[in-house]
């Protein structure tokens, strides 16, 4: 799961921010991706989630803190992940088309962290 969870970030991680991108029940690639359907995306090519689902929904989502693969951290309006220690998060993009990945990881200070479990 953690392999197909990369495998399908790498898809997407250099299509362009888009608000609202990546919600579509569609499974088909989009034309741009916001942060928490970046983060959906990847979670349910590697069948970790059903639908794509907005950062607040990620607040609650399975289970409390630190996973040893994979942790999504969300609030209210923003939503990024760490996978295998790499973040993947749209604050990472910039305007210079930037991608996804990074080895720096933001603050999670305000971000409830969670994960799938036994990952």
């Amino acid at each position: 799961m953690v392999k197909k969870a990369i495998a399908a970030a790498n898809r997407i991680r250099l299509k362009p921010y888009i608000y609202g991108g990546g919600h579509s029940m569609s499974r088909k690639l989009q034309k741009g991706y916001d942060c928490s359907g970046s983060v959906s995306y990847a979670l349910r090519a590697a069948g970790l989630i059903g639908y794509p689902m907005p950062s607040g929904s990620f607040v609650r989502w399975k289970q409390p803190g630190a996973g040893k693969w994979i942790t999504t951290y969300a609030n209210g309006g923003h939503m990024y992940m760490v996978i295998a220690g790499l973040s993947f998060d749209t604050s990472n993009m910039s305007s210079t088309g930037g991608n996804r990945w990074s080895t720096a990881i933001r603050s999670s200070r305000g971000f409830s962290a969670r994960h799938p479990g036994n990952f």
